[in-house]
């Protein structure tokens, strides 16, 4: 994963602060992150949702909105409106510099923004909330007895989450002219609603009301156990696996990925545990037990995968430009290490040598003829050329900062 610092002019014309979490590969598509009322974008659900996106070949660009975090301007003079203003802003600087976001993630209030959001960026085909309120409104609870002072004076300091922000009366009369229902029943792209049903802030009801209220495609999930703030980290990798698996059906893919480019990086898995990303497909490599955590096959199995996946391939397609009766095809691969002495075709006389056996299982009613071709045939794939010719391996490294 890599991370960018970004900065944008906001509603208000000032400032904002937002972070860039990037894959390692190809990008697959873009996300824009909206956080909780009053927290910032490095909040811990924010920032593990998104880093644990990137996974996935998901780009997403997290922000704190004007008068919070590392953002310029004041918070009493933001209102709900402004957020959503924030929003678009964002998803225009996407568009400007790379490419527009397809899908929109909001936790919490930020759940309710994004759904607000949505129908002013055309790009959108996919909305999450997670933990949201069906209605802005809701957050009015918070502020509590401080709502008659606000209304008598036109703004009172309020906590919230052991930090003290001035609320100004614009605040309410803003909160309340938002047609939020309606919002949910236009909203024109895929819906995934996330909710704990232990949610101590906002009641497991929010998200009935808002499952409700929208057209398909819509989704639930239970987030069983979880707290509002998805402060554990198995809640927060869930939410990330299930929005990447979603995301994939209904988001626009943004590039097709670079033929040819695997990048591999440490996931943190053990200590060889690696993550493989080929365009928008994500695997993973170890070494077995008790070296590592066997949580994927070794370099050297995906070496024989490649080699098997390229030889069937390959009789499949020599047999279907023949029209041959050829049924199926399996290849069974494996490596080991012989002395040179023991090669008979082998150029090389000393010390030792790799090899590959395989072994090739071919079902249809074919000729001996037919049969011996493909086993000639299987020489001749792609990879198994490539094993054989002398490579040329280029390596260089990137500059340290």
């Amino acid at each position: 994963m890599r991370s960018k610092k970004v900065e944008f002019t906001g509603s208000q014309g000032e400032k904002l602060a937002a972070r860039l979490e990037l894959p390692d590969g190809d990008i697959w598509t873009y996300a824009l992150f909206a956080h909780c009322f009053t927290c910032g974008k490095d909040v811990v659900a924010a920032s593990r949702i998104s880093r644990a996106l990137t996974e996935f070949g998901i780009a997403v660009l997290r922000f704190d909105f004007t008068g919070l975090g590392g953002s310029a301007g004041d918070f009493a003079n933001t209102n709900f409106s402004s957020n959503i203003d924030d929003l678009v802003l964002a998803a225009d600087h996407l568009r400007a510099k790379s490419s527009a976001p397809t899908v929109l993630i909001g936790h919490s209030l930020g759940g309710v923004a994004v759904i607000a959001a949505a129908h002013r960026i055309p790009e959108v085909r996919a909305v999450a909330t997670i933990g949201a309120p069906a209605d802005p409104a809701h957050v009015l609870h918070l502020i509590g007895d401080s709502h008659a002072e606000i209304e008598d004076k036109g703004e009172a300091d309020v906590v919230l989450a052991g930090r003290k922000f001035c609320i100004r009366k614009q605040f309410l009369e803003d909160i309340a002219e938002q047609p939020q229902a309606q919002r949910i029943r236009n909203l024109k792209a895929a819906l995934l609603v996330m909710h704990s049903p232990t949610d101590e802030y906002v009641g497991i009801e929010n998200a009935r009301r808002i499952f409700d209220a929208a057209h398909h495609p819509k989704s639930f999930i239970a987030l069983d156990g979880a707290n509002h703030l998805l402060t554990t980290r198995e809640d927060a990798d869930y939410v990330a696996n299930v929005l990447a698996t979603w995301v994939t059906r209904y988001a626009v893919k943004t590039d097709q990925p670079e033929e040819g480019r695997v990048v591999v990086a440490e996931n943190g898995d053990g200590p060889f545990g690696q993550r493989i990303t080929v365009g928008h497909h994500v695997l993973t490599a170890d070494e077995p037990a008790p070296v590592g955590n066997d949580s994927g096959p070794t370099p050297y199995d995906l070496l024989l995968a490649a080699l098997g996946a390229c030889t069937s391939m390959t009789l499949r397609m020599y047999a279907d430009r023949k029209q041959w009766p050829l049924k199926q095809v399996s290849v069974h691969l494996h490596h080991s290490r012989i002395h040179a002495e023991d090669c008979a075709d082998c150029e090389t006389k000393t010390g030792m040598l790799d090899r590959i056996d395989r072994r090739i299982h071919i079902e249809g009613d074919l000729s001996p003829e037919q049969r011996q071709r493909l086993l000639e045939i299987a020489d001749k794939c792609p990879v198994h050329r490539t094993l054989h010719s002398e490579i040329e391996i280029r390596t260089t490294t990137d500059s340290v900062e």
